[in-house]
């Protein structure tokens, strides 16, 4: 008797074809991406690599919760994990090129030690650590990651984000390092309204390694922060003299990086605190004040 409702002969013959292995799925879909700045939509996805859309769609997913593929309005592009293979720098070849000069300059100037960093979920994440005398007091690393809430790296780059999107990325990661670290979102909320009052400047003191301090300032483009710059010192170090120097740095890296926006659009960058703000961040705003949460 005939099978009911037989398959059809190139259905079948598809299905025999695909890659027995997710493995070998895997990397048809990582082939696809023949370079750093290819992007795909999920049809070119299913068309070079002859998967079935699903398929294509439900493995697609499955590297971008793990980091080797990015998804952004644009397409699919690869993600950190992927080009920070065989020693490439996560995609930010770019930035530290745009800053190398300025970071060398800042040191030369100051003898404090220079930090440029990116924001990657929580956390910071260090591209470049140039040193003086005080380098190997500060434990951090080219490549090493810290909670973003608990360095003027982070605060810097978190002040222009908008206040949703500073509670998706650090909601549930908030946590003291130290009896200085701030704890709470509504502490947060409003150290970030300040570096906003304060055009941008982010200060720390033992909030993330004890004795130590830190001034930072973002660098940013016309959707937003891109990266941030530091100076590092001691307890001690006067940072509100070198403050400065901190600002025209990122200032000067942002012309650079982005030369055909001269001034950054605020109305883009700049989070409006009473339009913006959902009803429960704004009550953790006000709590922390009510409280006297403040560092």
């Amino acid at each position: 008797m005939a099978a009911l409702n037989p398959a059809p002969k190139q259905a079948v013959s598809a299905r025999r074809d695909l890659p027995p292995s997710m493995v070998e799925r895997m990397t048809l879909i990582m082939d696809a991406f023949t370079g750093r700045s290819t992007r795909l939509t999920l049809e070119d996805v299913a068309r070079r690599t002859h998967l079935p859309r699903s398929t294509a769609h439900r493995i697609l997913d499955q590297l971008v919760r793990l980091q080797w593929v990015e998804h952004t309005s644009f397409g699919y592009s690869l993600g950190p994990r992927a080009l920070g293979l065989g020693g490439r720098d996560g995609g930010h070849g770019e930035i530290r090129e745009a800053a190398a000069p300025l970071l060398h300059d800042l040191q030369l100037r100051t003898g404090l030690v220079v930090h440029l960093a990116v924001l990657d979920g929580a956390e910071v994440y260090y591209l470049d650590k140039v040193g003086g005398r005080f380098a190997a007091s500060v434990p951090s690393r080219v490549g090493g990651r810290a909670p973003a809430h608990s360095t003027a790296l982070g605060k810097a780059m978190l002040a222009w984000l908008q206040p949703e999107q500073v509670e998706a990325r650090i909601g549930g990661a908030i946590s003291r390092l130290t009896n200085r670290t701030i704890g709470e979102l509504g502490t947060l909320h409003q150290e970030l309204n300040r570096i906003r009052r304060r055009r941008g400047l982010a200060f720390e003191r033992g909030e993330c390694f004890p004795d130590i301090a830190c001034v930072a300032a973002a660098i940013r483009g016309p959707e937003g922060p891109v990266a941030a710059v530091s100076l590092v010192g001691d307890a001690r170090t006067p940072l509100e003299k070198v403050a400065p120097l901190v600002v025209d740095a990122a200032r000067r890296a942002s012309l650079a990086l982005f030369p055909d926006a001269e001034t950054p659009r605020r109305t883009r960058l700049m989070p409006v605190p009473d339009q913006t703000w959902s009803p429960e961040t704004m009550n953790r705003f006000l709590a922390a004040g009510q409280n006297g949460d403040w560092l």
